[in-house]
């Protein structure tokens, strides 16, 4: 099990904070300095077909100025994937994307997309991006992603966040299965979507998981904690839920 658990903070709602006025400010760059300090691994943006909250600018921004690592969550669109060549991110993470949605609602269908996805997960390696698909925690689409020749899978956490009991131990469990598929098939496996506080250990905890993504949590939290002690607070968790962690990176 690699000890140190990598995350990645989403700063698109600080961006829509600040469409909502139309002002320049929070800035979401500033939160991704914030969020760089107090111990993220890397930053996650999605640029939305719509522009609703992170904007073109910001990506070019979140590139030049900030020192770590660019996750660029995108749709699977020819306009996305020159915006990618363009800037040149460490990672595109391809995610479903719909207009009338109000948050990702589940994970790519790699099976059904797999023609249309094909090239594109082609012409991003190529130009030597670290691609990742967003998608559910199922052994088909983890097969679909080797197929495509994805390096990197992101399991979605959404359902495992918003049910209880006895079901989400059972969404625990595709999971934790599916993360030691990914170990056995040769895939780098990431997760995220609705993790917070409360729920976030478990999922922490499973030995092939080796990076976390989450944001909208984090900037809600910012209002009472401010953002520097809400991410240093989620790294506490992490590092809580892998025994070991905090000596491997001291």
């Amino acid at each position: 099990m690699s000890r140190h658990q990598r995350l990645g903070v989403n700063v698109d709602h600080v961006a829509t904070v600040r469409n909502a006025r139309g002002t320049d400010y929070p800035d979401p760059v500033r939160a991704a300095r914030i969020a760089a300090e107090a111990g993220a691994d890397g930053i996650t943006a999605h640029l939305r077909e719509d522009r609703r909250h992170i904007l073109d600018d910001d990506i070019e921004r979140l590139k030049a100025e900030i020192d770590l690592p660019l996750n660029f969550e995108m749709a699977a669109t020819r306009e996305m994937v020159e915006v990618a060549l363009r800037v040149g991110p460490h990672a595109a993470c391809i995610v479903p994307e719909r207009r009338e949605e109000l948050t990702t609602e589940g994970g790519l269908d790699a099976v059904g997309g797999h023609n249309r996805l094909k090239p594109l997960v082609s012409q991003l390696g190529d130009a030597g991006i670290r691609v990742s698909l967003f998608i559910d925690p199922e052994e088909a689409q983890l097969d679909a992603a080797v197929s495509l020749g994805a390096p990197v899978v992101e399991l979605h956490t959404g359902t495992y966040c918003e049910v209880e009991g006895a079901e989400r131990e059972r969404e625990l469990d595709r999971i934790r299965a599916a993360a030691a598929y990914c170990e056995k098939v040769g895939l780098e496996c990431h997760a995220g979507h609705g993790l917070n506080f409360d729920n976030v250990s478990p999922v922490a905890a499973i030995p092939g998981v080796v990076e976390l993504n989450i944001g909208h949590f984090l900037v809600g939290e910012a209002i009472f904690l401010g953002l520097g002690d809400a991410v240093r607070e989620m790294r506490r968790l992490m590092d809580a839920a892998r025994p070991g962690a905090r000596e491997a990176i001291e």
